[in-house]
């Protein structure tokens, strides 16, 4: 017996495990069922590691099962995740994101270099033809026709496009014979040689001439053309065309785009399915006959609105609609109907009035509607209307007050129409019939002031009658209170607004007595009445305004404050008598007031009356005996008046009695004004003694210690001023120019480095600086100075204007806008900007910045100065006497330049309009 191995003995054996047939050919294995056995949840592992811990076995740990942080396999794996677990992981991630994003800039700075890189080396096709699409701009049109088409390029058979034709070569025959057809023969033939011409042969007639036909057609086109539009030139006929007509109604239709058309599609078909769901409901038929309307189809309109007038003949809405979109004619018929289903409504009438041409007619139309409706006011003030006198629109009045008794305008309108005695008594019945409107008596008080400013009235009546309104406001506001009709105060306020408007100031005053203390508290009542003065005054309302200033300083007669708010209203707005009449009165109530009497003095001398102004200064010395600005208002009286005498004998009983700095100040400067310079400096001698710590009086003396080149006395001078009055700022600048004009530069600028030491952060010591280097040729050191001075004072107006134009002309409009951020509106600011506007010759916008500038300051010369002398280049006659009444009202005192010329001895009688013109030529 054979003893060979069997080679399939392999087949009846188990596979070993992890066996997968095919593995070696590619195959991959699948697990089954019947490979794993029945479902079931295998151990957990603590019941393997309880196993474990039996058998005495331990757990193999992986060391590197620890090493991550996210990896909570572990010593943590079978703890439960609490809130503290779940807040530690939320402030681990805002960590992480706040490192990330300190991390970000450098991150996106490395990633943006990266692909910079990336485009430098492979750029895109669209950088590479960059340079070429650039190119392209200089390539000209002729160039451009001259390219030729892509598809012509092409080797490939093109259709031919039949729109172009093919081009054929005309055959000689057709040449010849329309050569022959259009020339011209000058011979005859023998024929026509025997026939004498007159004959031609029927055999001989040649081709025919199809272009001399074409041309005659149209020739009598051109004719038939012509005839037409002169018939319609001169009325048209019934076959005539109006070309004008018709290409307007060409221009008057509407092409709708496909969306509109859908919408209105969809919107016919909506409104469609709810006239058909609610056949009452009218804004549904007004809604679908609009919508045809918008299409364009006017017949379907009418009929819908008809069908909708037919459902709904209760609703005057859609009667006034079909009415509308019908024509005239058509519209009377409609509206004819209408009434006769709606008889009460106000609308259909008036519509149906509108519709009538003829007055008549709408007479008819009108009166017919007040039978039917008796009780309407907007009827009966129609039918008045229509009327053509005063006596029937009167008699139909009367009539309408007694059907309607509660109309108030029915009553007021009867009243305008009857004589004064007559009105009276409409109005006494209207007040009967109407106890709860105030209109009726506003309306008795305006026709009692109407009555009293009759020209022909006498003067006691006229007051009498004029205080009598008074009484007719304060007993309607009782009335109305008992009616409980209680108008609250601003609603009295807008009545006396219109009081004024309508011309009854006195109404207005008497409304204003009586309802002004209305709703407010005590201790509230000043600063409400002024704020409504205000307010008055900014809506324009002179009259209410200067009421309620009356009224208020009737309650507090004592306060300065609100007679010098009343005296600038009348300055403003009101005549010089009445200025002068209300100052007398504010003169008695407050005798103390220093500023009152000189306002009232002031007037008196404006108008021409000199006693009269030195009568009120001798009241004003007896109320305040030691009042040195009533002492300095009496000198300058006389000086002005050429009194010079009578100024000096004041000046020295003002030393005497009051002898303030201030008075010893002027008495100094009016010794030098009249040439009495050692007079002048005794006075000042004495007042030093008297009062060493005022700077003025050192500043004057130098001036005139300089003035006499005596350079050593005004140094000596300006250092004593300087040691007692260290934070003056002008004193420092007079010493530093002083040693300017000595050639000292070194000792000018030293002191003005002392004097913004003692003086930190002063605008006018930094603008002397720069000055004082501009004008010795150190540009430079100018600027250094400039900008040093703009870090130390920001807010300068002053240094900001010399920052503006000390820039280059480009740059200057950059600076300026600049300088209007930080510091708003600045007089100085704008005022540099007009300039730099100036040079750049736009006239207008000069114009209006220095009007900016005089409106932001009215007190800075400099700026009415430039202004100007800019009217002086560019401006009419008119822009500079407007600049020269502004700054004479004005009265400015201060700037740079203005104190300089007005202080002038030069100049010291001399006007304010002579100063302007003075510092505008002086102006650079």
């Amino acid at each position: 017996m054979s003893r060979k191995p069997n080679k399939l003995a392999f087949l009846t054996q188990v596979a070993p495990a992890g066996y997968v047939p095919g593995l070696g050919r590619g195959a991959s294995g699948f697990t089954t069922r019947s490979d794993i056995g029945p479902a079931r949840e295998g151990p957990s592992a603590e019941v393997i590691a309880e196993a474990q811990a039996k058998r005495g076995e331990e757990a193999e740990v992986d060391p590197d099962q620890f090493q991550d942080p996210d990896n909570e396999i572990g010593l943590f794996a079978g703890m439960v995740y609490e809130a503290d677990d779940e807040e530690a992981d939320r402030i681990y991630e805002a960590v992480d994101a706040k490192m990330d994003e300190r991390r970000k800039a450098r991150r996106e700075a490395k990633e943006a270099e990266i692909l910079a890189t990336a485009r430098a080396e492979r750029p895109k096709i669209q950088q590479q033809f960059a340079d070429l699409k650039r190119g392209l701009s200089s390539v000209s049109d002729a160039e451009w026709e001259n390219l030729p088409e892509v598809g012509n390029l092409t080797g490939k058979r093109r259709k031919l496009n039949p729109r172009e034709g093919r081009a054929y070569v005309v055959p000689d025959s057709i040449v010849i014979g329309d050569r022959s057809r259009l020339g011209y023969e000058n011979a005859l033939d023998a024929r026509q040689q025997e026939n004498g011409g007159f004959e031609t042969p029927a055999d001989t007639l040649g081709p025919i001439d199809l272009v001399g036909i074409s041309k005659a057609r149209d020739k009598v086109l051109s004719l038939k053309l012509d005839q037409a539009s002169r018939d319609s030139a001169n009325g048209g006929t019934s076959t005539s065309v109006d070309p004008n007509g018709y290409l307007t109604s060409l221009n008057s239709v509407v092409h709708k785009t496909e969306a509109e058309i859908g919408d209105i599609k969809q919107a016919r078909a909506l409104l469609d399915s709810l006239v058909k769901n609610n056949r009452k409901h009218a804004p549904g038929w007004i809604a679908a006959a609009c919508v045809e309307e918008h299409a364009g189809r006017m017949v379907a309109a009418r009929k819908i609105i008809r069908a909708g007038c037919e459902e709904c003949p209760k609703n005057e809405d859609i009667w006034l609609e079909a009415a509308r979109l019908h024509n005239p004619e058509d519209a009377k018929v409609i509206l004819a109907k209408a009434v006769q289903h709606l008889d009460q409504s106000v609308k259909i009438w008036l519509a149906a009035a509108e519709l009538e041409g003829d007055p008549k007619a709408k007479r008819k139309v009108l009166r017919t509607a007040v039978e039917h409706i008796p009780k309407s006011v907007k009827l009966w003030k129609e039918v008045v209307n229509m009327e053509s006198t005063a006596e029937d629109a009167r008699l139909l009045l009367q009539q309408a007050v007694k059907v309607i008794p509660q109309s108030v305008e029915l009553w007021l309108a009867l009243a305008r129409l009857e004589t004064p005695e007559q009105a009276k008594s409409v109005l006494n019945s209207a007040r009967q019939k109407v106890p709860t409107s105030h209109e009726i008596w506003i309306a008795a008080s305006r026709l009692t002031e109407q009555e009293a400013m009759r020209p022909d009235r006498d003067p006691e009546v006229r007051k009498k009658e004029l205080a009598s309104t008074d009484g007719i406001i304060k007993a309607g506001v009782a009335a109305l209170k008992r009616n409980q009709v209680l108008l609250t105060r601003e609603q009295w306020m807008k009545e006396a607004e219109q009081c004024e408007r309508d011309g009854s100031p006195r109404t207005c005053e008497a409304i204003v007595k009586a309802t002004i203390s209305m709703e407010i508290e005590e201790e509230d009542r000043y600063d409400t009445w002024i704020a409504d003065a205000e307010s008055c005054v900014a809506r324009g309302q002179i009259g209410t305004a200067r009421a309620i200033l009356a009224y208020a300083l009737k309650v507090f007669p004592d306060r300065r404050a609100l007679w010098r708010a009343a005296a600038d209203l009348e300055r403003e707005h009101g005549t010089r008598q009445s200025l002068d009449d209300l100052l007398t009165q504010a003169v008695q109530h407050c005798p103390q007031a220093e500023a009152l009497w000189l306002m009232l003095a002031k007037e008196k001398w404006l108008a021409g009356d000199v006693p009269g102004a030195r009568v009120v200064l001798n009241q004003a010395f007896n109320a305040n005996l030691e009042s040195e600005q009533i002492w300095l208002a009496a000198v300058k009286l006389e000086v002005e008046n050429g009194e010079i005498q009578a100024a000096k004998e004041i000046l020295n009983r003002a030393t005497t009695v009051a002898g303030t700095e201030r008075i010893w100040m002027k008495a100094a400067v009016f010794e030098r004004q009249q040439g009495n310079i050692q007079a002048a400096l005794d006075s000042l001698n004495t007042a030093l003694e008297k009062y060493p710590k005022f700077p003025k009086l050192y500043m004057i003396k130098g001036q005139i210690q300089h003035s006499q080149g005596n350079i050593l006395s005004a140094r000596a001078t300006y250092a004593a001023g300087l040691k007692a009055c260290p934070k003056n700022v002008h004193l420092w600048i007079l010493a530093s120019r002083l040693e300017e004009e000595d050639d000292k530069r070194i000792m000018a600028r030293a002191l003005l480095n002392k004097a913004r030491l003692a003086n930190p952060a002063n605008e006018l010591l930094w603008a002397e600086a720069v000055h004082l280097e501009e004008r010795a040729g150190a540009t430079n050191q100018a600027k250094t100075n400039l900008a040093k001075a703009l870090q130390e004072c920001p807010t300068s107006g002053l240094l900001w204007s010399i920052s503006i134009m000390a820039e280059p002309r480009p740059s200057r409009r950059n600076k300026s806008m600049d300088a209007l951020r930080k510091l708003g509106e600045d007089p100085m600011v704008l005022t540099t900007i007009a300039r730099m506007f100036w040079t750049e010759r736009s006239v207008e916008k000069a114009r209006s910045w220095f009007t900016r500038a005089a409106d932001a300051d009215k007190d800075i010369g400099d700026t009415w100065a430039w202004w100007l002398k800019f009217e002086l280049e560019y401006g009419t006659k008119e822009h500079q006497n407007k600049v020269i009444d502004r700054c004479v009202a004005a009265e400015p005192r201060h700037g740079t330049v203005w104190p300089t010329v007005s202080k002038d001895m030069a100049n010291m009688r001399k006007s304010v309009r002579e100063i302007l013109f003075l510092v505008a030529k002086k102006l650079q």
